[in-house]
């Protein structure tokens, strides 16, 4: 099917960016972000739809969601259906969107770290990587989903906080820190006790798995047996469809870009940590008072183990 002809100069009918400003109801930010996290997952006119939308994304703005289906080989409900798969109610709250990308442009580091890069080229490469995980974990972080895991985790008797390979760490660290403020708190990094430990949970418990992929095997067991179970399950995985969201209540979404040697191990652990943190100082001022003095108790403990 021909293309739909639009002006050379069509850069010039963008719309004002005063309708960006007014945008709060205009979508998620990160949209090209997000179309090339999903991609993968996706079905196949989805993928031509978004391949089309971030090929072009200059020329979508000025377009309707029958050219763009048109362009696209799909149907008009195809289009406005992807639209909602990344957080947008529909293809004009999009366009919007997409014009806060094209106006606010944000400098990505795409490449990787090269066999003859020297140390400060190595170094700015992975700091850079690191800072441009949370930026892009805060623009696709849903902060209602964030106030749901406050609230599930004030509401349980106890936390289980699962995480298997590099997610262990994390799972250790948000142990730590719950139990400095007071919520009582358990890390499970075996696989074998994660799933006796998960069947064994309850309505009371609320459970929070760490899974960059959303696909490890041994995490999605026991989230699954936890749900099973009746625990309130909550995860922190990358964006995009897994099949740990089948199992899980609460989804808080990272935005990691991993490639040859920043894998999974790096850049999403900052966002994953990142969350936790976020996490911690909600529960922290929703329960101040006993927050306040468990740190300072804990404090004084921990005081003689320094010098």
């Amino acid at each position: 099917m021909a293309r739909t002809s639009r002006p050379r100069n069509a850069q010039a009918a963008r719309p004002s960016v005063r309708v960006v400003d007014d945008a709060h109801a205009a979508g998620p930010d990160g949209v090209r972000d997000r179309l090339q996290a999903i991609r993968p997952q996706l079905a196949p006119t989805a993928q031509r739809i978004a391949d089309y939308i971030l090929k072009h994304a200059a020329d979508v703005v000025h377009m309707s969601v029958t050219e763009v289906a048109e362009q696209a080989g799909a149907s008009e409900g195809s289009v406005v259906g992807l639209c909602q798969q990344i957080g947008a109610r529909g293809f004009q709250q999009l366009k919007i969107a997409l014009v806060r990308d094209l106006v606010q442009p944000v400098q990505f580091i795409h490449e990787d770290v090269a066999r003859n890069d020297d140390v400060g080229t190595v170094a700015a490469k992975v700091f850079h990587s690191g800072m441009q995980a949370m930026q892009d974990t805060l623009k696709v972080l849903d902060t209602q989903a964030l106030g749901k895991a406050v609230k599930a985790i004030l509401a349980a008797r106890r936390v289980e906080i699962y995480g298997v390979g590099s997610a262990a760490p994390i799972a250790e660290d948000a142990n730590y820190r719950l139990l400095r403020i007071g919520i009582e708190s358990k890390s499970v990094i075996d696989s074998h006790v994660q799933a006796i430990s998960a069947s064994l949970t309850g309505p009371r418990v609320a459970v929070l798995t760490v899974s960059h992929s959303g696909s490890t095997h041994e995490t999605l067991t026991a989230t699954r047996l936890a749900k099973e179970a009746g625990a309130t399950t909550i995860c922190i995985t990358n964006y995009g469809r897994s099949p740990l969201l089948a199992h899980t209540d609460i989804v808080l979404h990272t935005m990691a870009r991993e490639t040859q040697f920043r894998t999974e191990a790096m850049t999403s652990r900052i966002a994953q940590l990142a969350i936790v943190d976020a996490l911690i100082a909600c529960l922290a001022l929703a329960t101040y008072d006993r927050a306040v003095d468990t740190i300072a108790k804990t404090f004084e403990v921990l005081a003689d183990k320094r010098y």
